[in-house]
């Protein structure tokens, strides 16, 4: 087979005409909208000859996509796995979000890089397989799941199934980068309970904001006891992100004169592979405990806001030594000629992704490897162009090397 000839009959037009229909989807979660997409997928999945099915799930007539490039027998199967919903719009866009732009440097779209960009890139790599009458010895799975941003329920739904392969490649963006572990996510909240005076007596209360102020900056600065190396430390990340302070659990704003005695926290931590999350609940409850020794008085409650006592992301891990991060690896050097940045990789190594599903629930050894991420979550969210061909490229030579190739069919 001649791999340079493979590689060009990818058709760069259609393939940006896939994306950016994808895009001028509105695909918020749970909306009508990410299952007139998955719909879609199926269909084009159906056109391009590949076995397709709609794989609904839950009890709000929500579904996923899965297709499957059949194999001959013989070789290994490999799972693509990426999502159709997206983060919404924010303030300080110049484009149409949804208007599926292309210029001569960019995709551009809310969730084209997060992740679009992405699920269309394994899409048309089987695609451009198909019209070149490759025949695999393995099978390829291509899933279109949804909910990916409400912890992961597409996938989780699928894996409960029995979703199952040799492999998975899932498509997050890392700007084609291999990433060979990331965190798990787990959401907490804190309440912080003070004793409230006038602003005339604040020196006899307890203040809830106050000890607020102080308890922040050191949970953004946590790591966490049990990392397994050094590695597994650098994907320990802290951050409360929404914070609510005033007079009481109404938080009545009505009376700035007093000093607040009630406080609500929310934020997200990170840990490794090999850390628990009672670990990470027991690193922060000492911080709480040094906290109301700070503030005599206070009172400081920590809960978790997650799914049934779990991580809403579970951690990802693989060898550096595992058939998949070899094969991708040797993909990327094969088309662009330099080797592929590759471990724990900034910022990705903090992300919560649908792998750690498949990697915990599934069982499955795989790798975190898409296009995008440099222009993600951000207004005029977009993709660089070579970055999509080049996946497109990479996603085929990985696909030919762990599913091998049937000459004889």
């Amino acid at each position: 087979m001649d791999r340079k000839a493979l590689l060009a009959r990818v058709d760069e037009k259609a393939c940006l005409d896939i994306v950016s229909m994808m895009v001028r989807h509105k695909t918020y979660s749970e909306t009508e909208g990410e299952g007139v997409l998955v719909r879609r997928m199926v269909e084009e999945m159906k056109a391009i000859g590949i076995d397709a099915e709609l794989r609904p799930f839950g009890d709000k007539g929500r579904a996923n996509a899965v297709g499957t490039f059949k194999g001959t027998g013989g070789g290994n199967s490999l799972i693509f796995n990426g999502h159709l919903d997206t983060n919404p719009v924010t303030e300080g866009w110049t484009v149409d979000p949804w208007g599926g732009l292309v210029d001569d440097k960019f995709i551009y779209g809310i969730g084209v890089s997060n992740m679009k960009a992405s699920d269309a890139a394994y899409f048309c790599a089987v695609k451009t397989l198909k019209e070149a009458g490759v025949k695999l010895k393995g099978d390829v799975i291509l899933t279109f799941v949804v909910g990916e941003l409400q912890g992961g329920v597409g996938t989780e739904a699928l894996l409960q199934e029995g979703l199952k392969a040799d492999y998975f490649v899932n498509c997050e963006p890392s700007d084609l980068a291999a990433v060979t572990m990331h965190a798990a996510a787990l959401t907490f909240s804190i309440e912080l309970t003070g004793d409230t005076r006038h602003l005339s007596k604040k020196e006899e209360a307890v203040d809830a904001i106050g000890a607020a102020c102080v308890l922040i900056p050191r949970l953004n600065a946590m790591t966490f006891s049990g990392a397994l190396s050094p590695d597994h430390a650098n994907v320990n990340r802290c951050h409360v992100g929404v914070v609510h302070g005033a007079l009481g659990r109404d938080l009545e704003e009505w009376r700035p004169p007093q000093v607040a005695d009630f406080v609500r926290l929310k934020g997200s931590a990170r840990y490794a592979p090999g850390q628990t999350r009672e670990g990470v609940l027991a690193d922060m409850r000492k911080e709480l405990d040094a906290l109301e020794a700070a503030f005599p008085g206070l009172k400081a409650e920590l809960s978790t806001v997650d799914r049934n006592g779990i991580s809403l992301m579970p951690p990802f891990e693989v060898s550096r030594d595992s058939r998949i991060v070899k094969a991708i690896n040797t993909a990327y050097r094969e088309v662009r000629g330099e080797a592929q940045p590759t471990g724990a990789i900034m910022p990705t190594r903090f992300y919560g992704s649908d792998a750690g599903h498949l990697y915990e629930l599934g069982g499955m050894e795989g790798i975190v490897c898409g296009c995008g991420g440099r222009y993600n979550t951000m207004p005029d969210e977009r993709v660089d162009i070579v970055d999509y061909i080049d996946m497109i490229k990479v996603y085929m030579l990985t696909i030919l090397e762990i599913c091998g190739v049937d000459d004889n069919a």
